[in-house]
């Protein structure tokens, strides 16, 4: 059950797309006053490999503390997730779709997760969305965050979040139901096949470091919850994050580990820290 709130919890990611960065992605942060160098690490949060390379082990062991998205080893996490995973207002699956298409996305919910669309009428539809990304690769999936956990634990170092479990899930109350439920309904009416493909090519262009292919990738999605709603999924929250990058940089060398796709872009996370006055140079 752990597993699956963390795989759920790390899915939460969107992309945007701007001027070329070099294929990489670990990038050491340095100058500025700080006394040590820290490094911040673009991970894939559903994919066939997690196995990080030597450059990435050696930032880990060179740094004192791991900062994720969210602090994953939170032992509420659970419990504070299923606070936030159903729709205000009494908002339903069923409601937001019509009967028709709520039957679709219920037959296509019994086949992939052997459950009924009714067990979830109250979720945010993304939610529901984000239980199927195991079903799209196949071979059994693993997190890159899990990994990085396992090795800041094995170091005896503790692991941090950027933001809590409630800043991250508010987003999916920001981002219409209606659309959520629109993007469910497409990938049950494709049965996956569309959504597999594109996972495929997303864990191709990240196996090849291209943190701007990616970005391409998704900006020229249809899937309107990427598309409309980037200020949301990635620049606020970037935003958000640099003065807390700062802070824990000036106190300790830190490896940050966060989605591929908030590294780069105008208001990515490298050349935000980049315009705050930091040297961000890729390791390759």
């Amino acid at each position: 059950m752990k597993k699956f709130f963390i795989t759920l919890l790390t899915l939460l990611t969107g992309f945007s797309f701007s001027q070329e960065l070099e294929k990489s992605l670990l990038w050491k942060i340095s100058g500025n006053g700080l006394k040590d160098d820290s490094y911040l690490f673009g991970t894939i949060h559903i994919t066939c490999d997690a196995t990080l390379d030597d450059n990435t082990l050696r930032a880990l062991e060179n740094t004192k503390q791991l900062y994720l998205e969210l602090d994953m080893d939170e032992k509420s996490m659970q419990m504070q997730m299923m606070q936030h995973m159903m729709m205000k207002d009494g908002a339903k699956l069923s409601t937001l779709l019509n009967s028709e298409d709520f039957k679709t996305v219920d037959e296509f919910l019994k086949k992939n997760l052997n459950m009924s669309a009714k067990l979830f009428d109250s979720f945010k539809p993304f939610m529901i969305t984000t239980m199927l990304y195991p079903k799209m690769i196949d071979c059994p999936f693993q997190s890159v965050e899990s990994v990085l956990m396992k090795v800041t634990e094995e170091q005896n170092e503790e692991v941090f979040g950027l933001e809590t479990i409630e800043d991250q899930m508010k987003v999916f109350d920001a981002i219409s139901y209606e659309i959520q439920a629109e993007e469910l309904l497409k990938m049950a009416k494709g049965d996956l096949e569309k959504d597999k493909d594109e996972m495929n090519k997303m864990m191709k262009i990240y196996q090849n470091k291209d943190i701007e292919g990616m970005l391409k990738m998704m900006d020229d999605s249809d899937n309107k919850i990427t598309s409309e709603n980037q200020d949301v999924l990635l620049n606020n929250r970037n935003k958000n994050w640099i003065p807390i990058m700062i802070k824990t940089m000036k106190d300790k060398s830190t490896f940050f580990g966060v989605g591929a796709g908030h590294l780069a872009g105008e208001e990515g996370v490298i050349k935000l820290l980049r315009k705050q006055g930091y040297k961000v140079e890729a390791v390759k």
